[in-house]
């Protein structure tokens, strides 16, 4: 089958489509034929060297894919073959086909196709698990850094379908009025806008995700409601920054840090369960996966360079 590996030999970080095995399912393992495969900021990391697979999984980036079962490893029930299925795996979703453990797999959500249903699962499970750590609660302020990406865009509709007040940043006046029209209830362009005022406006934020990392990290505690928590789950701007204990004392801050890759499958297991429960019914009549661009396999790069220029609004996914 094919795969689009990382070359680590003349060229690296150049993908390259590669002829691997097919793969076979294990005990508890199903095949997945894919049809779809999210591309995620943390691919491109993988790509540079910097993110790897964890052990276990493909050496080729892809964290998320959607197609259809067409193999059942020993001990596995409530799946057959021919099912179609979302999959949050750890790595090698850039591929014709995976073998995942069942219990990182969904049914795709009545109303969705194959193609939007690619890039469903990495984002839900991550605004999921984040909003469940912060514990939002309906009626509280959530804020939402890069409201137009694909982990945004599910933040803004998994928060209304929460019943939380959202509010959103994103780059530019049209990206901003794209996050209003799918349901954030204030939308900062950042640019011109300063998301401290607007947040401080209306009481400051009960519960902040962030992508930006460092660079923020001043403003997020500033734009914080007392007792707010401020959950960091990307790092595009900088690791490392001072933190104000005296403000994080005074207002009873909480900051938290996540990641959903490197967890242990028991606790990724749990929250695909989660997410199976609780977001599932919402889709696609209050939260859906906002598709900005299909493209196929072998033009991985030049989907990688979208999410690098910038523009994008909601998710891009690779088709096989």
């Amino acid at each position: 089958m094919r795969a689009m590996v990382v070359r680590a030999d003349r060229t690296p970080g150049e993908l390259a489509v590669r002829d691997v095995p097919a793969p076979r399912a294990g005990r508890g393992q199903v095949v997945v034929s894919i049809a779809a495969a999210g591309v995620n900021r943390a691919d491109l990391l993988q790509r540079q060297g910097r993110y790897p697979s964890p052990p276990g999984w493909p050496k080729w980036p892809g964290l998320e894919c959607a197609g259809t079962v067409t193999a059942l490893g020993a001990g596995v029930s409530g799946v057959r073959e021919g099912d179609q299925v979302c999959a949050l795996v750890g790595g090698g979703a850039y591929a014709d086909a995976i073998a995942v453990p069942v219990d990182l797999t969904l049914p795709v959500p009545p109303g969705l196709d194959l193609i939007a249903a690619g890039g469903l699962m990495e984002a839900a499970c991550t605004v999921w698990s984040n909003l469940d750590t912060a514990a939002a609660t309906p009626g509280e302020t959530l804020l939402v850094h890069g409201g137009a990406g694909g982990i945004g865009s599910m933040a803004i509709q998994m928060g209304k379908a929460m019943g939380l007040r959202v509010m959103a940043t994103a780059g530019g006046p049209e990206r901003a009025r794209w996050c209003t029209d799918i349901g954030a209830d204030v939308a900062i362009d950042y640019r011109g806008e300063d998301f401290v005022t607007a947040a401080q406006a209306v009481g400051g934020a009960d519960v902040i995700l962030d992508v930006v990392g460092a660079a923020y990290l001043e403003r997020n505690l500033a734009a914080l409601a007392t007792g707010g928590r401020l959950v960091v789950i990307g790092l595009l701007q900088g690791a490392s920054a001072p933190l104000d204990l005296g403000a994080l004392m005074a207002k009873r801050l909480r900051v938290i840090g996540t990641t959903l890759r490197s967890r242990p499958h028991a606790q990724r297991a749990a929250i695909v369960a989660a997410v199976g429960r609780e977001v599932w019914p919402w889709i696609p009549s209050k939260v859906k996966p906002m598709l900005h661009a299909a493209i196929p396999l072998e033009e991985a790069s030049r989907a990688h360079d979208m999410l690098v220029r910038g523009g994008v609004t909601g998710k891009v996914v690779l088709t096989t």
